[in-house]
């Protein structure tokens, strides 16, 4: 299938110089002068009209599979601490690091606020647009709802309430007001059941990376399993999260893959289970200006291998970042079965082969003093458990047991390696990002049916992605009886890790700070319930006139 990959047309359109909410950093911001060679009118000619909806699609690159985002999303939870390196620790240490000068709050803000904006002006312009189809308009639209809705959640569980904008922005402004989150949670759903009601059940042919109707449901189903533990909760939320994850489930020809594994298969991405993606590719030019960036999630679970002996950086085990370490929680009781579950295995490398031959002294495992290597022998091996000092003495090479993990050597989440970067330091992978999976769907369907006292619904969705895990010949002993949000919740980091999920998913249950104090050290002395959101960006402050803007409180 032909692949739509969108780039960003932004720069080609005068909208660009529209302000959005905090873009500029200058006091004088309202002296400055719109100036562009195209004018925004060109948005209701086709080629206008055409390159403003596929600009729109650019922000979910500011947020997905970007070190912005995974910060915003993987930082500070239960499942991951802090690795040895980074320039954002205070998302995990929630400490006076993390402040409202934090620069990813703002490029998120910013670049969020400007999709909104083109958003905006395509519906607006709409109406005016010729030489493109009443039917061919309508659908745009209805994608243009689902990335607006999209871009609203995403801000609204980071900050809490927004400026809540549904009309084009043509110049500059300090005007701003913060609408509450009922308000913006009900905006969502507006737009995002008018997108359903239009927009096509499957892709067109070379549409791959436009939202459909199954996944404008999906995030609905999300939405509303959000809202339905939020203070203004509507009585039928829980039941319309269970009914759309149902309809995604049987309406479309989803289906789980057979095997965990292949789901990241880079060479099968275009796949069953995937319902909506985010689109990289081998072209910067494609990949938006924000960074001009690719998929960077390969840069940022990696342990330190390439400085161990035997071992030299490769493209096949990634530039090693270091930036999140497993937590003891995750690894000894989330993946605690290893037996008849297959994820730990095919979550997280174990496995080390040589590509720099020699003899060396060891450097963590004293079991021995010296290690010889060949050209692909194992240099270290990460068994999961402990061993006897003896046991590994025996092996050949390093055994990196637990008792040995830092903030450098951990097991690594082997989920977003991208061997067909071009070289091993190059960091802007082509590999696309996963919005919406079906066993994401499956496991919110758990949760709702929980939640709606649907026992019998609750085990036959859960169920559904375990067996998928089972190693062979383990199916009935993947099975489970009951459900209930402990096992939701473990399920869903033995299935989501890594994938930009979990720190939302802790906001959602209302445990965030309960979960991080349990499960993690280095965040358990600093989290407090004003880290149930992000500081407002500060030049959003600053700028907003009349203190129309109020920081949240705490920061």
């Amino acid at each position: 299938m032909k692949s739509l990959y969108i780039k960003n047309s932004l720069k080609s359109l005068g909208i660009a110089s529209a302000i959005m909410l905090g873009t500029a950093s200058c006091s004088d911001l309202l002296k400055e002068t719109v100036v562009s060679s195209i004018s925004n009118d060109y948005i209701a000619t086709t080629p206008g009209f055409v390159a403003a909806t596929n600009a729109a699609y650019t922000p979910l690159r500011s947020f997905y599979a970007t070190e912005r985002g995974l910060t915003m999303s993987e930082y500070g939870t239960d499942i991951y601490s802090a690795g040895a390196d980074g320039s954002f620790k205070g998302f995990h240490f929630y400490d006076s690091q993390l402040t409202s000068s934090v620069s990813i709050l703002a490029e998120l803000w910013d670049e969020t606020y400007k999709g909104i904006n083109t958003i905006n002006a395509v519906i607006d312009r709409a109406p005016a647009v010729t030489g493109i189809t009443d039917a061919v308009k309508a659908t745009r639209v209805a994608e243009m709802k689902y990335l607006r809705a999209h871009y609203y959640f995403i801000l609204v569980q980071q900050f809490g309430p927004l400026d809540l904008r549904l009309k084009e922005t043509t110049g500059p402004t300090k005007a701003a007001t913060r609408a509450s989150e009922q308000a913006v949670y009900k905006q969502i759903e507006t737009d995002l059941k008018e997108a359903i009601a239009v927009l096509p059940a499957v892709k067109a042919a070379g549409d791959y990376g436009r939202a459909t109707k199954p996944a404008a449901e999906n995030l609905l189903a999300k939405v509303y399993l959000t809202r339905a533990s939020s203070k203004f909760a509507e009585a039928t939320d829980y039941a319309n999260a269970a009914t759309l994850c149902n309809s995604v489930i049987a309406n479309y020809g989803f289906a789980l893959l057979p095997d965990f594994a292949s789901v990241f298969d880079q060479a099968n991405q275009i796949n069953n289970e995937v319902i909506f993606a985010v689109q990289y590719t081998s072209d910067p030019l494609t990949n938006g200006f924000v960074d001009n960036q690719g998929n960077k999630l390969h840069l940022y679970f990696g342990m330190q291998y390439d400085v161990q002996p035997g071992m030299q950086r490769d493209v096949i085990n990634g530039r090693p970042f270091k930036r999140l370490k497993p937590t003891p929680y995750l690894l000894n009781t989330v993946f605690a079965e290893r037996v008849n579950d297959t994820r730990y295995n095919k979550t997280f490398k174990d496995t080390w082969l040589s590509n720099k031959p020699g003899t060396y002294n060891t450097t963590f495992d004293g079991s021995k003093a010296t290690v010889t290597y060949k050209a692909g022998d194992t240099t270290i091996f990460i068994p999961g458990y402990e061993m006897t000092l003896a046991e590994r003495a025996a092996k050949k090479y390093q055994v990196l047991v637990p008792s040995l993990y830092n903030y450098a050597l951990f097991p690594t989440l082997k989920k977003f390696f991208d061997p067909l970067r071009p070289d091993m330091t190059y960091e802007n992978g082509s590999r696309d990002y996963f919005v919406h999976r079906l066993a994401d769907t499956y496991l919110m369907l758990a949760e709702a049916s929980v939640k709606l006292g649907k026992q019998a619904d609750a085990v036959t969705a859960i169920n559904a992605v375990r067996v998928r895990a089972a190693a062979a010949g383990k199916a009935e002993n993947m099975k489970v009886t009951s459900v209930d949000m402990n096992l939701i919740m473990e399920e869903r980091a033995r299935e989501l890790a890594g994938e930009q999920t979990r720190w939302m998913d802790l906001k959602r249950w209302g445990n965030l700070v309960e979960r991080v104090k349990l499960y993690n050290s280095d965040a358990a002395a600093n989290v407090a319930d004003k880290h149930y959101v992000r500081p407002i960006p500060q030049k959003q402050v600053d700028l907003s006139e009349n203190g129309g803007f109020p920081q949240n409180s705490g920061y």
